[in-house]
């Protein structure tokens, strides 16, 4: 039976596909500190966190995750 809580937390690759990204790149986001992950075997974000950091950097450039700037 499934929950509500059954999609509360994302792997890496499936954080990757809602972005429509690479693998790589999620791990450059989580490395710079700008995607929070916990670690449970493997890499893991909450659902809430993911929604949080779509909020937060919503019209930014995230090209490079050592130098967000603002999309002008």
């Amino acid at each position: 039976m499934q929950t509500a809580n059954t999609n509360m937390l994302y792997t890496v690759k499936e954080v990757a596909a809602i972005l429509k990204t690479n693998i790589d790149y999620i791990h450059k986001l989580r490395k710079a500190g700008l995607l929070r992950f916990l670690k449970l075997g493997q890499f893991k974000v909450r659902k809430e966190t993911l929604e949080e950091f779509l909020q937060k950097f919503d019209g930014y450039d995230l090209t490079d995750p050592l130098n967000v700037i603002p999309i002008t």
